[in-house]
């Protein structure tokens, strides 16, 4: 069984090593980006089986990048989970209406995150 490849994208240098950290030890390939240009491009580059995509970005923010996503073909079917520090919940319903699957909210846990990502690579 080939390992699962994940796009994590976030514009906080911390919170990325954190995430690719993790994901490396879960056994995870991983790739990142730091904004939402990038991650477009990263995303047509590797075919990830799953997005991590950070909602607050300078110029294209995740909520664009996810919609932009959709749009292609070959994205369409890609899970995305959105990462946020705001919880509420117009914030989520932005996300899902764009086309994410699922929702983490910063600060979370190795544990919360994980189990998340294999709810979304198990649909």
């Amino acid at each position: 069984m080939s390992k699962k490849v994940i796009l994590a994208v976030d514009d906080e240098p911390n919170i990325l090593m954190s995430i690719e950290f993790i994901l490396d030890m879960e056994g995870y390939d991983v790739h990142t980006a730091c904004d939402g240009d990038e991650a477009l491009e990263m995303a047509d580059r590797v075919k990830p089986d799953l997005i991590l995509l950070d909602v607050n970005m300078p110029r294209k923010d995740g909520y664009e990048v996810c919609r932009i996503l959709r749009l292609r073909q070959n994205m369409a079917h890609t899970r995305v989970i959105m990462l946020t520090a705001k919880g509420q919940t117009l914030e989520k319903k932005k996300g899902l209406e764009v086309g994410a699957d699922e929702y983490v909210t910063k600060p979370f846990s190795a544990d919360e995150l994980l189990q998340t990502i294999r709810t979304c690579l198990a649909l």
